[in-house]
């Protein structure tokens, strides 16, 4: 009889939309998505929960419409988590070992397990931990210690800290709908996972992910994630100005946005306009889509200006090989890839989900679903690695370099891939 495949689901929790995706990899490893729900974001703000009455109702919408596609229930999901006052600190953890042993998967996790007891700011608590390269004795350092003849292995880690109240807020809005979390992966890395290339990460990158209310910017670097920030506004900006520089509705200035909206003025057709329906009695209202086209530049290149503070502030700024990829749902404004460049400097590409899935699924390659399925493919991959290891049990193998490596191998390639973060608080503050 053929073993049952796993459904992993995953949430994107986003300041103007919450969106569940569903899925199992089929024989031939590819993604079979079973169900996607959406939903209007509520309760939210810059990313974070506030209201757990109303982001619960959201997201249980968007996973009923989920439920209903696969035909059956989700039980645990993992979710996204971001906000501005997520911060890093550098810990160093030590320990010697018996004469003529080699490092084994047991002194890696004692390490690990030492630093979790890291004292944190009252308030706040450590959510991921991830290793950098190791000491092994004198003779340098290394990727993997495993194996290796030691007296002295020496680590720094990076510790993700937030505040508590943003896992805490979380998972009661998300156990209100009756299902648990599974892992909470903190956003840039999710969104990497589905975006970039290795080659990418490796000469240098610059993930902007600008959606409706925040922008989150993530810089990486041989291999890993060198700085990441959120400038505390996105696409909704947008919507305001052209709301109070058109005297029009939210509603009307979003279609006009969408539809009709793009970032560079001298691009749009001067004689081209859409008129506003009348309310309440009042004449129509045209509205050129050369004047629209230059209220959103004017905003998009104020957020630019600021990605371009944050790039230098990063130190990294010069070590960017291969430029921008672009992704979030303001990404989709035409012509923002040229401003973008020419505001930067740098060369800029749409970031479209790289996945592979068993059949098409209608707008699944759309920048807005980086998130959600970059948490996808995470959880997949975990349960793929605990098959694996689930296996390896029930065979009981001897006990050999290549297990230990093997072990280590998975635990650098979790939730938290290579992570080295610089979060920067509401004033800026870079804690490491």
């Amino acid at each position: 009889m053929a073993k049952s495949k796993k459904i992993v689901a995953a949430v994107d929790i986003g300041s103007t939309k919450i969106v569940v995706v569903a899925g199992q990899l089929s024989d031939d490893a590819k993604l079979e998505i079973l169900g996607i729900g959406t939903a209007a974001s509520a309760g939210v703000r810059r990313g974070v929960v506030l209201n757990i009455e109303e982001v619960a109702r959201a997201i249980d919408r968007a996973l009923r419409t989920a439920e209903e596609q696969m035909g059956t229930e989700v039980e645990e999901v993992y979710v996204n988590i971001v906000g501005q006052q997520l911060k890093t600190y550098s810990v160093k953890a030590e320990k010697y070992i018996d004469k003529d042993h080699l490092v084994t998967e047991a002194d890696v996790d004692f390490l690990i397990q030492k630093v979790r007891g890291a004292e944190m700011p009252e308030g706040y608590k450590i959510y991921h931990i991830e290793p950098q390269m190791y000491q092994v004795d004198q003779e340098g350092e290394c990727s993997d210690p495993v194996g290796m003849k030691a007296e002295h292995l020496e680590v720094e880690f990076k510790l993700l800290v937030a505040p508590e109240t943003y896992g805490d807020n979380l998972r009661q809005g998300i156990q209100q709908t009756g299902i648990n979390v599974k892992s909470a992966v903190i956003d840039p890395l999710a969104s990497s996972e589905i975006l970039l290339t290795e080659e990418e990460r490796e000469t240098g990158v610059i993930l902007l992910d600008i959606g409706g209310g925040t922008t989150k910017l993530a810089i990486f670097h041989e291999g890993v994630m060198r700085y990441s920030t959120m400038i505390p506004f996105g696409g909704n900006v947008l919507t305001n100005d052209i709301k109070e520089g058109c005297s029009i509705s939210s509603m009307q200035a979003e279609q006009l946005k969408t539809q009709y909206g793009q970032a560079m003025g001298d691009f749009a057709p001067e004689d081209r306009v859409v008129t506003i329906p009348s309310q309440s009695g009042w004449a129509p209202k045209e509205i050129s889509f050369k004047n629209l086209a230059y209220i959103i530049q004017a905003r998009m290149e104020e957020i630019i200006e600021n990605v371009n503070f944050h790039i230098g502030n990063s130190g990294f700024g010069d070590r960017i090989g291969a430029g921008i990829v672009l992704t979030g749902g303001t990404a989709l404004l035409p012509n923002l890839n040229q401003l973008l460049k020419y505001q930067t400097g740098m060369d800029v590409r749409l970031g479209v989900p790289r996945v592979k899935t068993d059949k098409p699924w209608r707008g699944i390659e759309d920048p807005r679903f980086a998130t959600v399925l970059g948490l996808l493919q995470m959880g997949l991959k975990e349960v793929e690695d605990d098959g694996v290891r689930e296996q390896r049990v029930k065979k009981k193998p001897a006990k050999t370099k290549s297990s230990s490596f093997s072990f280590f191998r998975t635990v650098k390639e979790g939730v938290a891939k290579q992570m080295d973060m610089f979060f920067n608080d509401e004033q800026g503050i870079e804690m490491k």
